[in-house]
């Protein structure tokens, strides 16, 4: 497994900033729309629809706005080391990664260093929380390497992106305020992370998650109850050994580990879950990933029996 994100450090952290999402009034007016159509390549297009599959930014967007997305769009190459976007800076546009590695850094308060926060790749949006929030620019991103990236202006994402994006934010981000282990992050963090979650319903009787299988997924429990079971004793049915409610993560384990599932997980009612994949745990939530690991030493008492 690929070496987790660099942690936060709590101490840099201060009191936490709230941020809501850019009101449109008599005094601050969408206006006509006139989509912008910049000249591409067939080959370009296709690219660029391929990378936006891969962004949860534009994971909602259906084939009509994904296209005027896509026209919009203008080919903006870095060099290695040059600052794509200055922490404090006014955000005007968004970026979406075709090729190369980029670096995120913030300043802490009570803090002159910058904390490193997470690396972007191909597929890869930033930038966005500038347009989303009107406001200053959260964090500085650096390029690792020569990078070629593709910049959507704030008119295009205010009227084709921007409404879908803060609906799921907003949804999320009420959620995250209910799970204690994310409740201390940045909004920065929560709004990145809120980006990344997939809603999953499940069944009342139904396995979420099954032991000894390969686990490609960590899960959030948004409605509903579940309990984890796990084999003690080779030839005896597994035992019950953990009961989760509303608000509960579970399946970090094989992730952070790359062990196969510890136990199962199984729905006691309907439940509604969110979700996130092995790549958007490794880039999102290195910096909690003591807190995530909290709840090894639950597992490891039931596993050192059998």
């Amino acid at each position: 497994m690929d070496d987790l994100p660099e942690k936060l450090v709590n101490k840099h952290r201060g009191p936490r900033a709230s941020v809501s999402a850019e009101a449109f009034g008599t005094w601050n007016q969408k206006g006509a729309f006139q989509p912008k159509v910049i000249a591409k390549t067939q080959e370009q297009k296709t690219a660029i629809s391929q990378k936006l599959n891969l962004s949860f930014m534009f994971s909602a967007l259906d084939d009509k706005d994904k296209g005027v997305v896509i026209d919009a769009m203008i080919e903006h190459q870095v060099k290695v080391n040059e600052v794509v976007i200055k922490e404090g800076d006014q955000g005007d546009c968004l970026y979406v990664v075709d090729s190369g590695n980029l670096m995120c850094t913030k300043v802490f308060p009570g803090s002159d260093e910058p904390t490193f926060l997470t690396r972007y790749q191909s597929g890869d949006a930033f930038g966005e929380l500038a347009l989303l929030y009107n406001a200053p620019r959260a964090a500085t991103i650096t390029a690792n390497d020569d990078c070629l990236l593709w910049k959507l202006d704030r008119e295009t994402f205010n009227h084709i992106v921007k409404d879908a994006a803060s609906r799921k934010r907003e949804k999320y981000e009420k959620f995250l305020d209910t799970v204690s282990v994310f409740s201390t992050m940045e909004p920065y963090e929560r709004a990145k992370l809120a980006d990344a979650f997939k809603e999953v319903a499940v069944k009342a009787g139904d396995y979420i998650i099954r032991e000894n299988e390969d686990g490609n997924d960590l899960y959030l429990l948004q409605e509903g109850k579940a309990h984890a079971t796990k084999t003690i004793e080779a030839d005896k049915p597994p035992q019950k050994v953990m009961d989760y409610k509303t608000g509960d993560v579970f399946g970090e384990r094989a992730l952070i580990k790359n062990e196969p599932r510890a136990a199962n997980i199984i729905a006691d009612t309907d439940c509604l879950l969110v979700s996130m994949d092995r790549h958007s745990v490794k880039r999102l939530l290195g910096p909690l990933e003591d807190l995530l690991m909290r709840n090894f030493d639950l597992y490891e008492k039931f596993t050192s029996k059998a």
